[in-house]
C-alpha cells in the first residue's frame, strides 16, 4: 500500500531562526532538518508522497516551500502561510500560486495555537481570509488547543465551502490522560461534513520518555469513531516527532492504532484521505 504523509516540516536555520524551539525540551530540534534528512527515512518506511507544512508565520516562508517541492521529491503539496486579516488576501494567494512550485500550494496555516483570543478564528478580518481561502479551492489546516476548538467549530460551521484539517487531534491532553473536554470538541467538529482530522502529533503530547501505544490509543479510537477513515489522513509530523520517536516507529504506531480498520479503511487514512483532500 502506497503511503502518504500528510504532515511534516522542514528548515535552515541559517536562512531563518524557528523562534518557536526555545529551553532545553526543544534544544534536540535546533538544528537543520532538510528533504535529504527525510528522504531516505520516508523511502525506507514506503511513503510515497508528502505534505510539507509551514512552521513559522513569515511571507518568506511559503514561497520557499514552494520551490521545494517543485524542485524535490516526495513532496507533493504545502501548507503555506499568509496573512489571513490583509484585505488582498485573494490577491496573495494568487501570486503564491504563480512562483515557482506555485501549483503545489495546497492550503493555509496559522499559528491558532499561539493566539490569546480563543475566537481568533471568528474575527471578521480573518472569517474574510477564510473565505478568500475557499475561494481558492485550498484548505485551512487548524492548528490548535483543546479550548480552541468551540471556535473552530463555529467557523466551520458558517464557511460550508471550505475544508478545514484539524492538525495534531487538536492537540489533546495525552500525557495526563484526560478525555473531556477535548474529545466533546473533536467530536463536535467531526459531526461537521467539512472537516477532516490528522492523525498525527500524538506521541509528543503523551510523555515523551516512556509512551506507549496503549497511552495513545484512547485518542486514536475517538478520532475513528467520530471522523472515519475516510475523514482521517496519516501524518509523521517529523521532525518535531523526533523528541519522541523514530520515523519509522512513528507510522508503525499508527498502524497499530488502526489495526482493526478493514483493507479500505486502512487505505483510506494511509493515502486516499490526503490525495483528495490536498488534490495531490
Amino acid at each position: 500500500m502506497t503511503v502518504v504523509d500528510a504532515h511534516h516540516h522542514v528548515w535552515d536555520l541559517s536562512v531563518r531562526d524557528q523562534d518557536w524551539i526555545t529551553g532545553p525540551e526543544l534544544r534536540p530540534l535546533r538544528r537543520n532538518f532538510t528533504l535529504a534528512d527525510l528522504a531516505p527515512e520516508a523511502s525506507a518506511a514506503g511513503v510515497a508522497r508528502t505534505v510539507l507544512v509551514q512552521t513559522v508565520t513569515v511571507p518568506e516562508e511559503t514561497p520557499e516551500l514552494l520551490a521545494l517541492a517543485g524542485a524535490h521529491e516526495p513532496v507533493a503539496g504545502v501548507v503555506g502561510w499568509t496573512d489571513l486579516t490583509r484585505p488582498d488576501t485573494a490577491d496573495e494567494l494568487a501570486r503564491l500560486r504563480e512562483l515557482p512550485g506555485g501549483r503545489y500550494l495546497k492550503g493555509v496555516r496559522h499559528q491558532v495555537q499561539g493566539e490569546p483570543d480563543p475566537e481568533w478564528l471568528l474575527r471578521p478580518d480573518v472569517r474574510r481570509g477564510l473565505a478568500a481561502v475557499a475561494e481558492a479551492g485550498l484548505v485551512y489546516d487548524l492548528v490548535v488547543l483543546p479550548h480552541q476548538l468551540p471556535a473552530c467549530v463555529a467557523a466551520a460551521r458558517s464557511l460550508p465551502r471550505l475544508t478545514f484539517v484539524l492538525d495534531h487531534l487538536g492537540k489533546p491532553p495525552v500525557a495526563s490522560g484526560a478525555l473531556e473536554p477535548w474529545a466533546s470538541g473533536v467530536r463536535a467538529l467531526a459531526a461537521l461534513p467539512n472537516t477532516v482530522c490528522k492523525l498525527s502529533g500524538l506521541v509528543t503530547e503523551a510523555d515523551r520518555a516512556s509512551w506507549t501505544v496503549d497511552d495513545l490509543r484512547p485518542y486514536a479510537d475517538v478520532v475513528l469513531d467520530a471522523f472515519g477513515p475516510g475523514r482521517l489522513m496519516f501524518g509523521s509530523d517529523w521532525p518535531v516527532c523526533t523528541l519522541a520517536a523514530a520515523y519509522g516507529d512513528v507510522l508503525a504506531t499508527a498502524r497499530a492504532l488502526t489495526g482493526g480498520l478493514d483493507a479500505t479503511g486502512r487505505r483510506q487514512l494511509f493515502e486516499t484521505t490526503a490525495t483528495r483532500v490536498y488534490g495531490l
